[in-house]
């Protein structure tokens, strides 16, 4: 087991407990901030940019885009979140939200896929699908989704609509849940260090098979680097020639989960409709509680979603490139990348 220590200090090592009175981690949009935001959403429809087609530069933030190249700094390199409150998404349609938040968002990296269907922005809204099914993806449905990482270096959520009850989100290091671990049960951690067989869940890379082989904690060019899916590790458990989980290897994702959700490491917050969410995967964890929506369709519980590639990105482990594809710092990686794949930036949920 690699137990070096100079990777789980620093900033990113933070307690929830510590956070929780804090506002040090919300940044609340100013009235000139907002300003600029409509100024630049308005720029690009006159200039009749396609969303799959936004730049950075194309979103152009004189005053807002310094602070925001410094919140991003803190994402990838510091804490490793951020909440960035008063977007006013009830004053814009769906094209300038979609504008809006993809125009943010590339502030902060490089849009890629989320699912098959190639999507660059997603949304997270329950359509009806089965929570049991292996092949159907949990932010597709109301049920609690588990501390994981998303497939992609940056995770954004854009808050359009609450639930009427339930779907708090959840954020916890990483970092310090392997220090807890270690301080409390360091047989367990080199479990996590070892590989694990994981799901692709139907989404097979081209000359891929349907699920890999990939540890939960990595140690790698003085980072510790997590990935982690719990649902998609026992999804993997039906094919007949992945072996069954060992008790062992339980005991350590249980332990996992539970320091995950311990009330001194986590840090809670509900997302209201305008707030933006960025989250770092390789350094925390997130969740969300199971919900209970309005009866109403149009106040459904409803979320953009982005997964974004920064081109300040950490160096990953070469077996990383077994979920992301291209590793390469500085480039487009990561993301959900099949045969067929045509990108686009859909404004509507699928029903």
């Amino acid at each position: 087991m690699n137990t070096a220590r100079s990777d789980i200090a620093g900033p990113a090592a933070w307690y929830g407990r510590d956070l929780r009175e804090s506002d040090e981690w919300i940044h609340r949009f100013t009235p000139d901030e907002l300003h600029e935001i409509r100024r630049a959403i308005r720029g690009v429809r006159e200039r009749g940019i396609d969303l799959i087609d936004l730049a950075k530069e194309d979103f152009a933030l004189p005053e807002l885009g310094p602070t925001l190249s410094r919140i991003q700094h803190e994402v990838v390199h510091g804490r490793g979140f951020v909440l960035l409150r008063g977007l006013p998404v009830d004053r814009y349609t769906m094209e300038e939200i979609g504008i809006a938040y993809l125009g943010i968002g590339l502030h902060f990296g490089w849009p890629v896929s989320q699912n098959a269907e190639g999507h660059l922005l997603g949304h997270v809204r329950d359509i009806g699908r089965d929570p049991t099914n292996p092949e159907h993806r949990i932010y597709t449905t109301s049920a609690r989704h588990l501390y994981h990482t998303d497939s992609s270096d940056i995770v954004g959520l854009l808050c359009l609509q609450p639930a009427m009850r339930g779907g708090l989100s959840s954020v916890v290091s990483s970092v310090t849940v392997y220090k807890e671990m270690l301080a409390r049960r360091p047989d367990l951690v080199a479990v996590l260090e070892r590989p694990f067989h994981v799901d692709r869940k139907g989404e097979v890379p081209d000359g891929k098979g349907p699920h890999y082989r990939m540890g939960v904690f990595h140690h790698y060019e003085g980072h510790l680097t997590t990935i982690y899916a719990r649902d998609f590790i026992e999804s993997a458990q039906r094919f007949d020639d992945v072996p069954r989980l060992k008790a062992e290897q339980i005991e350590a994702l249980d332990l996992l989960d539970a320091l995950a959700s311990h009330e001194d490491l986590r840090l809670d917050m509900t997302l209201e409709s305008g707030d933006i969410q960025f989250l770092h995967n390789h350094q925390t964890l997130h969740a969300r509680t199971a919900y209970e929506d309005y009866p109403e369709p149009e106040r459904k519980r409803h979320l953009l979603r982005l997964w974004l590639a920064p081109p300040n990105g950490w160096a990953l482990p070469p077996v990383f490139e077994e979920r992301y594809g291209n590793i390469e710092v500085g480039t487009v990686r990561g993301g959900i990348r099949v045969p067929g794949t045509v990108l686009c930036a859909p404004l509507t949920a699928e029903k």
